[in-house]
């Protein structure tokens, strides 16, 4: 659990490259301008080297100070920020400014508001539509505390892929996160499976999570009709995080991909550095 006396030693296939610097500076530069934040930085992506050096991010919304304190998460919680009514303009503006193809949208949770925010992630895709009407989108969606009036306003705006992570397997969860129930987080990806957006999901390994338990998992998001899969390793972000109990080999991460294909997803994505946006373009497809 926390205050770890001791983080194991990353393996050599975990190492990344460094962000190449003319484009992690436009990138950057463009953010901080808009004061906008990204899931890059704020989550500590082994991601932010590629995605940054090709010039994309995945943006956050609603802050960067999440209302819940999950022990995997490096996104910070503590006093919340007012809510930017400005923000879903800037974030189309941005997404114009990088001319992107698709893009990536995630939030903090904010159980502080009325509304956990469905109101701001309506608007941010309305305003991408409306600036970028050739740009695909995915959103990677809090539970909403499973309130399907609010899960029902996202899927109205109609973003190509609706992304909810379970993070881990069910007998972990109590564990690992804060608030959110494994069964909460398959009604919601079972309500944007029943609609026209794809349905998409991701979790971690080196949890202390079994090979059974993983392949149950699969077949509960199969159940729901869950056709995108993202399967990465944990990284264990301080001592106060949750440790990491295992480095899963990429010959296993390849194993689960292979697993998953059998099961019926359209797409597994499944290796150490994978996270929820890796590839994320492609799944517009599934």
């Amino acid at each position: 659990m926390s205050n770890n006396t001791s983080i194991l030693r990353k393996p050599e296939w975990l190492k990344v490259k460094l962000p190449k610097v003319n484009a992690h500076k436009h990138v950057n530069g463009l953010v901080l301008s808009n004061n906008l934040h990204t899931i890059c930085e704020s989550g500590n992506c082994p991601n932010a080297g590629d995605c940054w050096g090709r010039g994309t991010a995945t943006f956050m919304i609603l802050g960067d100070v999440c209302t819940r304190s999950c022990k995997f998460c490096n996104v910070k919680t503590g006093k919340l920020l007012l809510v930017d009514n400005n923000e879903p303009t800037k974030v189309a503006e941005s997404v114009k400014s990088l001319n992107l193809k698709h893009c990536v949208i995630t939030s903090v949770d904010r159980d502080d508001l009325f509304d956990g925010g469905a109101s701001i992630w309506v608007k941010t895709i309305q305003e991408i539509k409306k600036l970028n009407p050739n740009t695909t989108i995915e959103v990677l969606i809090p539970d909403f505390d499973g309130d399907k009036k609010l899960i029902q306003q996202i899927i109205d705006a109609k973003p190509e892929v609706i992304s909810h992570n379970l993070e881990t397997v069910e007998r972990l969860t109590p564990e690992v996160r804060s608030r959110a129930k494994y069964n909460t987080s398959l009604k919601v990806l079972e309500q944007i499976a029943n609609s026209e957006s794809v349905a998409k999901s991701g979790i971690m390994l080196g949890l202390s999570e079994t090979l059974e338990e993983v392949l149950q998992c699969m077949d509960d998001l199969r159940k729901i009709k869950c056709k995108v899969l993202t399967i990465g390793q944990y990284l264990q972000p301080t001592r106060q995080h949750h440790k990491v109990h295992a480095y899963i080999h990429p010959d296993e991460f390849k194993d689960y991909e292979t697993i998953g294909l059998k099961k019926g997803f359209s797409f597994v994505e499944s290796s150490p550095l994978v996270r929820s946006s890796y590839k994320a373009d492609l799944h517009v497809n599934a």
